[in-house]
């Protein structure tokens, strides 16, 4: 199903026009069936419901069927791109999203405070402390741990218990595995390298790792770290220039804006909350053709767990519909990125619910917003890569193909 260049098909399509396109990504929306409903399903949410009755209903899939996908591929595949030709590491992302400067001779992973016990990982995420005290230890590290075997060692804060580590110096390697067992209750994971010229690298990165549980040995819960995505600077086509539409992206969480950053788009500047979120949207929608709108806490109560803390941001996002039709987009997509079942405390591989309202549709066929009614829905189940193409058709944002 790759074997096709999309971008490269569509980049002779593009027509130009004024629509405006909103992509409303509810991060790691799916779920999975608690005393016989999903979040989804138990949520109060009549405008996504509303809506749902007078738009086009699927099910993607983010990569393959069968296939549980990060958040990097996840995303972008919506965005258009091939996620098993655009492998990204996850560290880059984190690192562009918290304003980290990448240049050739670094090397950045995506870190989780953590708590140990002995060699055992009891807490993945050190129990999501205040980005306060992470702040604080990173502080600390920086303090102490500095240089190893003549490479520079810097960390940088992000959200809770995230942050990024950038190495800088001759001859660093990405070619590593994640320093990160990805379960808790096992034991500590050092990094390996996976090929002979990164074994330097895997050294440096699994002595800081020693040197980090020396010095925060004391500490009660943020004790160690894990690492993930090793990652240098990838050349990926930009977004703007592929689909030749002006896009902006409206995210509260590093990662996602070092996404959106990374294939070209303009990262907006919001506040914290959904509420926030669309007032930004109000005040950037004359000036941009697309909007990557991005709700974070749905992944994160699905990954703790929380059946009922993720059906209120279900309930909080549903409030803002109303605020974003009244800007009256050409095309407006709401799905996730990916599913993240509260039973399985991760992502997934269940694909996942879709829905796109545009005066083109063959709307009418459904009643509500859900995993199910989805799985009914006139568009069927297709790959998340092909939302583009359906986005800019809707947006009569391409000519015909053939004669």
């Amino acid at each position: 199903m790759y074997s096709v260049d999309r971008q490269e098909i569509l980049s002779k399509l593009l027509e130009k026009n004024e629509t405006k396109m909103i992509l409303l990504i509810m991060d790691g929306l799916g779920d999975l069936p608690k005393d016989g409903k999903t979040p989804l399903q138990t949520a109060k949410k009549p405008n996504l419901d509303s809506l749902a009755k007078e738009s086009a209903l699927g099910q993607i899939i983010p990569v393959l069927p069968g296939i549980t996908p990060g958040s990097g591929p996840a995303h972008l595949s919506l965005f258009g791109y091939d996620p098993i030709k655009y492998v990204i590491g996850r560290g880059i992302l984190e690192a562009l999203g918290v304003g980290v400067d990448v240049e050739d001779r670094d090397l950045v992973a995506r870190g989780n405070f953590a708590t140990i016990d002995g060699d055992i990982v009891v807490d993945r995420r050190a129990g999501r402390p205040p980005t306060e005290e992470n702040a604080k230890i990173c502080e600390k590290i920086n303090d102490k741990i500095k240089e190893i075997e003549g490479v520079k060692v810097k960390v940088f804060p992000g959200k809770e218990h995230r942050f990024v580590v950038k190495f800088t110096g001759d001859g660093l390697d990405d070619r590593l595995t994640d320093a990160d067992p990805e379960k808790n209750g096992l034991p500590i994971v050092w990094s390996k390298p996976l090929v002979e010229e990164a074994e330097k690298t895997a050294r440096i990165v699994n002595e800081f790792l020693r040197r980090l549980k020396e010095l925060l040995k004391d500490e009660p819960k943020m004790n160690f770290a894990l690492l993930r995505g090793f990652s240098k600077y990838p050349e990926l086509p930009k977004f703007p220039e592929v689909f030749g539409i002006r896009s902006a992206a409206i995210a509260t969480y590093p990662m996602y804006k070092g996404l959106a950053k990374l294939v070209g788009m303009d990262v907006i500047e919001t506040g914290q909350t959904v509420e926030e979120e669309v007032e930004t949207l109000k005040n950037i929608y004359n000036d941009y053709d697309f909007f990557y709108f991005h709700v974070k806490k749905t992944d994160s109560y699905g990954e703790d767990g929380n059946f009922e803390m993720k059906v209120k941001v279900i309930e909080e996002t549903d409030k803002i519909i109303p605020e974003i039709l009244k800007l009256d987009p050409d095309v407006l997509v709401i799905t996730g990125d990916h599913s993240t079942p509260c039973s399985m405390k991760s992502h997934s591989w269940h694909p996942v619910p879709y829905m796109l309202r545009s005066k083109f549709t063959r709307h009418g066929c459904s009643t509500k917003f859900d995993e199910y009614e989805c799985s009914r829905g006139v568009l069927g189940t297709f790959y998340s890569i092909d939302s583009m193409s359906l986005m800019l058709a809707n947006a009569q944002r391409l000519k015909k193909y053939g004669a």
